[in-house]
């Protein structure tokens, strides 16, 4: 079993609660609420700034020529065509500019944001990767395990594809893949387990928080 696996397999329990929370299975079925995904995508945006950030410091730190490319590339990608999700999400919800730049933040997205923050301010790749590894990993999870036929809804529709498909699966082998790596050499490996953890128990915390919990 490799380190990311195992990592996953310590805390499967809240992991399989956040792949199969309330808010994905509504969301796959079509039926979740247009207050529940506007309030989840609201906070959600929240999180690009410094996402962003942290997949800069991704490229700033990583130790090979050839992986500092591909996270160069997913930068792109994602200050494109998912920053051009959200406002076009916005715009079918009727989300104000000030809700979306300046919502009163819950406990998990400030959390979240504050963990991105600090492991960036850390300056370690590996914790870097693994944070990225859970955002991203999770959400390939739930986005791709069979549900049926998606959703015809375009904003739910649009959210799943996001985190599904050929290219993202690549893109979290690779980190998968880049986090396997570089453990070994890791500072602290007890501190990136903690890590792994702590971004499991907020993207957990994130989807409950979407029906005002």
């Amino acid at each position: 079993m490799s380190f990311s696996e195992q990592l996953r397999e310590a805390g499967r329990e809240t992991w399989e609660a956040a792949v199969g929370h309330r808010f994905v299975e509504e969301l796959w079925a079509g039926t979740i609420a247009p207050d529940v995904l506007r309030r989840y995508l609201v906070q959600d945006y929240q999180f690009c700034d410094a996402f962003l950030a942290l997949m800069g410091a991704a490229v700033a730190t990583c130790d090979d020529p050839t992986a500092r490319v591909v996270h160069g590339r997913q930068v792109g990608l994602v200050a494109g065509d998912e920053h051009a999700y959200f406002h076009r999400s916005f715009d079918l919800l009727g989300v104000p500019e000030a809700e979306r730049t300046a919502p009163e933040r819950t406990a998990p997205t400030e959390g979240f944001v504050a963990l991105m923050d600090t492991v960036r301010a850390d300056a370690s790749y590996t914790e870097i990767v693994t944070v990225l590894v859970v955002a991203e990993w999770l959400y390939l999870d739930w986005a791709s395990r069979p549900h049926g036929p998606p959703p015809t809804d375009p904003i739910a529709r649009g959210w799943i594809d996001l985190h599904r498909g050929p290219e993202f699966e690549a893109w979290v082998a690779f980190l998968r893949a880049e986090l396997d790596r570089t453990a070994p050499q890791a500072r602290d490996r007890r501190r990136v387990a903690r890590r792994f953890a702590e971004a499991v128990d907020l993207e957990l915390a994130f989807f409950e928080a979407a029906y005002g919990g």
